[in-house]
């Protein structure tokens, strides 16, 4: 029997989804395509390997606005894929398939996006040379796409940029800017398993692409066809350029301008535990921290960079446990703050010492809570903001972020404005105020200005004047910003950020955990939880639908005793911010609850997920009643959590 009848064999007896059936065959016939590339289709069939075909074939690996992200490795490798293993274990090539990030999706997403950025450029009157900035993490196959990448640009035509070895995220959105590139992106799948990989793509401005940049790029990557790919693979860098370590130092210098009180940082020299679990966290931070003064005591089993990540069972500082090393070493040499950065270094966890000398795991809600508070104060004391707020100064967070930001925010008269998930959302915020500063100031002053050149207080100046000055934004996914020269996340300046509130508390002899139940008695105790229900695979992907869309079809009445008394569906109602903007539609909802909790419930746009966040909020102003309070909506909020992930799951077989 044939591939082809086999295919088709498996597609009659319901092993393999007609989709796949369609993929496959097209792959399977292509003698144009690289011989392991045959030998490998072959091997998974004669294996039956029907369920490992159908996760990488049952669709087009989909190029969303942010780009694409998913398995390089297959649950099940063929040895023609395996090959001879690297000292890190990556195999000889990334996994067959269309719905696997391999070479061929790699150069598909980098084909698409330079027709794209090539047409913008010419509808816009310019003749730049198409420029596009690539940086790469530590995982499996990132050295190799980021140079794929940049070989498959310049030989469009266009100039590439990239690293001599691995970068942040928030580098290479601050490298767009500096070297006035028309684009970027980012090889990295953040803080996903390690088997997975990614292309973030970025825009002109540094900021993830938005609209109508995004479903530009979408379209012209959809368009590009498997023949056309095989001209790219073989990777020529002699028109590339190398960005050596010099390129370094303008942003080791904006991480420096993180710190407001440079004089607490000299006078109270903060010790802390610093892991950058096996990624890019260390590249950046360390040189600053110790520049700062910061005692730092390193977590050395997992300073050295493997995308294997082998001493977690995660690199996702969200996770207590890949936190566990570092709040051991902790405990081991008497320091009060653990630090985690996660493999592209653009997310911060961390742990910190109550009064009693345990370490306690702060949330990303935390964290962005207590940086909010103290930066905004600390902007106050150095007059960089007016003692009474302004309209004029904005906090951005997400819909799925704490609300205690926005109390913190309204108590000091600023201005709160809340996005969709995603930091790009967040960038566009910044591209709009940055433009409409530039507009105002040339028609009343007749004045441009050279933005990024300016220090905080000039740039806190022209945009109280004439726009919005953003004060600090946060996701609760650990995601942080506070400097508008990037436009997206950065852990490296959250963990400067983080230094220096430690030093502060020092300071006051007073720990994170006091100076957060401070502000509970300030705002009201705000309790948040998330959900995380995983279904993988072409199955899952289907589940996770099906609960999407009966939110839509079907929206909850109940769950259990609790009724909804309130349901806003983003993709059908108009949602209008503070800044008077209509948000994108999307598939996000946010309901209710009678018992006076809330939450949200979206799909993951990078894991293979849905997600639920839980809200709930209790009043509270007398220090004795903080730890009652505390207990009583912990167990209101367990029967709140136990109650929708039950009612989602008998959604998700729908």
């Amino acid at each position: 029997m044939s591939l082809i009848e086999k295919i088709e064999s498996a597609e009659a007896t319901g092993a393999l989804l007609q989709s796949t059936a369609t993929n496959l065959k097209k792959w399977a016939i292509a003698d144009f395509l690289p011989e392991w590339v045959g030998a490998s289709i072959k091997e998974l069939i004669d294996k039956e390997e029907w369920e490992e075909l159908n996760d990488r074939f049952y669709q087009t690996m989909v190029f969303g606005t942010g780009g694409i992200r998913g398995r390089t490795i297959g649950k099940v490798t063929a040895s023609a894929e395996t090959g001879t293993l690297s000292a890190q274990g990556t195999p000889e090539h990334a996994a067959v398939g269309t719905n696997v990030l391999n070479d061929f999706n790699l150069i598909r997403a980098t084909v698409g996006m330079f027709r794209y950025v090539k047409q913008y450029l010419d509808e816009s009157g310019r003749h730049d040379l198409p420029r596009f900035v690539i940086a790469h993490d530590v995982r499996h196959f990132s050295r190799h796409f980021c140079e794929l990448a940049a070989s498959t640009w310049s030989k469009l035509g266009g100039q590439a940029l990239i690293f001599d070895g691995p970068r942040s995220t928030p580098q290479l959105s601050f490298a767009v800017r500096h070297y006035k590139a028309t684009c970027g992106a980012v090889i990295t799948a953040s803080h996903n398993p390690s088997h997975d990989n990614g292309f973030k793509a970025y825009f002109e401005d540094g900021a993830q692409v938005v609209s109508p940049h995004a479903e530009g790029i979408v379209n012209l990557v959809n368009e590009v066809e498997l023949e056309e790919l095989v001209q790219f693979l073989d990777i020529n860098l002699d028109q590339v350029i190398a960005l050596g370590s010099s390129a370094d130092e303008r942003y080791l210098d904006l991480l420096e301008e993180m710190v407001v009180d440079t004089e607490v940082m000299q006078k109270v020299t903060p010790k802390v535990v610093f892991s950058p679990i096996h990624g890019c966290g260390a590249i950046s931070s360390m040189p600053v921290l110790r520049k700062l003064g910061v005692e730092v005591v390193e977590v050395s089993e997992q300073m050295e960079p493997d995308g294997r990540f082998p001493t977690v069972k995660s690199p996702n500082p969200e996770n207590a446990e890949a936190l566990a090393m570092a709040i051991a070493k902790a405990y081991e040499t008497d320091t009060d703050v653990v630090i985690a950065t996660d493999p592209d270094a653009d997310r911060m966890g961390v742990a910190v010492r109550d009064r009693a000398g345990k370490m306690v795991l702060l949330t990303g809600n935390q964290i962005g809570t207590l940086l909010a508070e103290y930066r905004i104060s600390t902007l106050k004391d150095a007059e960089i903001l007016p003692e009474d707020g302004s309209e004029n100064a904005v906090l951005i967070k997400t819909f799925v972020t704490s609300p205690m930001q926005e109390a913190v925010a309204t108590w000091h008269g600023l201005k709160t404005i809340n996005t969709l998930t995603g930091f790009k959302w967040l960038g566009e915020k910044l591209a709009g105020y940055e433009a409409e500063m530039r507009a105002n100031l040339f028609e009343k002053e007749g004045l441009a200005v050279d933005y990024d050149a300016c220090d905080i207080w000039t740039k806190a100046d022209l945009m109280l004047d004439y726009s919005t000055f953003f004060v600090f934004g946060c996701e609760e996914s650990y995601g942080y910003l506070a400097s508008d020269k990037l436009r997206d996340k950065d852990a490296n300046a959250a963990v400067v950020m983080f230094c220096e509130l430690a030093a502060y508390l020092k300071a006051l002899e007073m720990t994170f955990p006091e100076y957060l139940d401070s502000l509970y008695l300030q705002h009201g105790y705000y309790e948040e939880k998330t959900i995380n229900i995983y279904f993988e695979g072409a199955a899952g992907s289907q589940k996770i639908k099906n609960i999407l869309e009966s939110y839509r079809s079907d929206p909850p009445k109940a769950f259990g005793d609790i009724t909804v008394s309130g349901f806003t569906d983003f993709g059908k109602d108009e949602i209008i911010d503070a800044d008077g903007k209509r948000i994108a539609p999307q598939d996000f909802y946010f309901l209710e609850l009678s018992n006076g909790y809330s939450f949200a419930v979206r799909g993951s746009g990078t894991e293979p997920k849905i997600k639920f966040y839980v809200f709930g909020r209790s009043d509270v102003t007398d220090p004795k009643e903080l730890a009652e309070v505390k207990l009583a909506a912990s167990k209101v909020m367990e029967k709140t959590l136990a109650a929708i992930d039950d009612e989602a799951r008998s959604r998700a077989g729908a």
